[in-house]
């Protein structure tokens, strides 16, 4: 019978990869019609077979995919731990949340602490600090990083600052040296958001290991894909404890789902005001979530990252290329630069139009979408303008003129594998074209 079951799982697999072949046919790039996107799922009949597989188990919650991705997320970062679940931004929270714990002591977050974070970002890198009741601090950038201007650190700190959680932007790692020597000089917590920067290096070292916590994200726009998911990197077994809590329940059992007393002591425990002996599994130490992901989820990753490196070298050659076409056009671009020290595995090439140029940034937006290049802007912009901040609690150190530059002057466009070189040649045709419509 199993023999059986072996060959039939076979013979699946095999009509998965024949059916990939049949739906997915490469298509041939035609300039003006065919979409140049910003990012994009890239995947082949591999990755559907490994969620079919994965599927056949029929385990759903996290199981073997789940445990083998993070064995392998960790490999490739030099993490200690990872910790697999359904979104970057639910990694963002879980990875803020967890320095909440009572378990830290006289370490752990208060509400009413502060958080050195950027005005210029994505909002799921800001909103656990709120959701958390703690205050954000928002600090400015600088060009043509897009990265925190780290001469501002020192004049965003006060007595209740305990943390600094910062992107690393379009996956350009920020001045790790200055920020990880504020924090340790302070004693201050440091998140790394690495959901655009998976495979960035700084000084020969992946982002993602020089804080307290990384986080990822594996949205289908990103490095790698799941569809949905992401994951918390920690360094210390304690935050590895803490962050599994918060994302299962907020219980204080450890199992692995569909394990039972793995500490030995399922029944001798006290813990509260719980009688002595209360069964662990239904002991609850934090108040947490339910954020896990799907086996089905995890073996869609497990088969991206046999791609990952290959994935990175494509961007890179991609910003490499647009790079080099765009440098005659420095004039009317401040075109990005790459941090000193890194080698960034590029999430998207962002542009920033010049004050003097002959054209704003909604005229050049407009006509690339008009060619069928998308575009998007760098994320919420000066995040303090947005409705959803306006009234939240928070405080800014400095003044923001550069978040105010980006929300206003500043776009990127895609360098992800799925992009040609055909399509990167008609990117720059048309980019060239537009000084001349402009200016007749």
């Amino acid at each position: 019978m199993s023999s059986n079951r072996a060959e039939l799982k076979e013979q699946i697999l095999t009509l998965v990869g024949q059916y990939c072949e049949a739906a997915f046919p490469p298509a041939d790039f035609v300039a003006g019609l065919t979409p140049v996107p910003v990012a994009g799922r890239v995947f082949d009949g591999r990755d559907i077979e490994s969620l079919v597989e994965a599927s056949l188990d029929f385990w759903l919650t996290t199981g073997r995919f789940a445990a083998q991705f993070e064995r392998e997320m960790s490999a490739f970062l030099g993490a200690n731990h990872s910790i697999l679940v359904n979104s970057g931004s639910s990694a963002n929270l879980l990875a803020l949340s967890c320095l909440t714990s009572p378990k830290l002591a006289e370490r752990a977050l208060q509400p009413g602490d502060e958080v050195i974070t950027l005005a210029a970002g994505f909002p799921t890198t800001v909103n656990p600090i709120i959701q958390n009741g703690l205050i954000p601090v928002f600090v400015d950038i600088s060009l043509p990083t897009y990265n925190i201007d780290t001469k501002l650190l020192e004049g965003a700190l006060s007595k209740r600052t305990k943390a600094v959680m910062l992107a690393h932007t379009l996956g350009n790692p920020f001045d790790l040296d200055k920020v990880v020597e504020f924090t340790d000089r302070h004693g201050l917590w440091l998140v790394e958001d690495c959901c655009d920067a998976l495979g960035s290096v700084y000084k020969g070292r992946k982002a993602g290991v020089f804080g307290d916590l990384s986080t990822f994200s594996f949205y289908p726009a990103h490095h790698i894909t799941m569809g949905e998911g992401g994951c918390v990197s920690v360094t210390k077994n304690e935050l590895k404890v803490l962050v599994q809590s918060f994302r299962d329940w907020g219980r204080d059992c450890t199992c692995a789902p569909g394990e039972d007393n793995s500490c030995k002591r399922r029944f001798s425990w006290k813990l509260g005001d719980l009688p002595f002996g209360y069964d662990h599994k239904y002991c609850y130490s934090h108040i947490g979530y339910n954020l896990k992901a799907t086996d089905m989820q995890a073996a869609v990753g497990v088969s991206q990252m046999k791609k990952l490196e290959g994935f990175i070298d494509a961007r890179r050659k991609n910003f490499d290329a647009l790079y080099r076409g765009l440098r005659d056009l420095g004039e009317f671009f401040i075109l990005p630069e790459a941090t000193p020290g890194s080698i960034p595995s590029w999430f998207g090439f962002p542009l920033t139009v010049r004050g003097d140029a002959p054209f704003d940034r909604n005229d050049v937006v407009c006509r690339l979408e008009e060619r069928k290049i998308a575009t998007r802007l760098l994320f919420g912009g000066n995040l303090v303008r947005q409705p959803a901040y306006r009234t939240a609690p928070h405080r800014i150190a400095g003044d923001l003129t550069v978040s105010d530059i980006v929300m206003n002057q500043t776009f990127w466009i895609g360098v992800y594998p799925g992009i040609s070189p055909t399509m990167v040649d008609y990117v720059l045709e048309v980019f060239h074209s537009m000084p001349k419509e402009f200016t007749r």
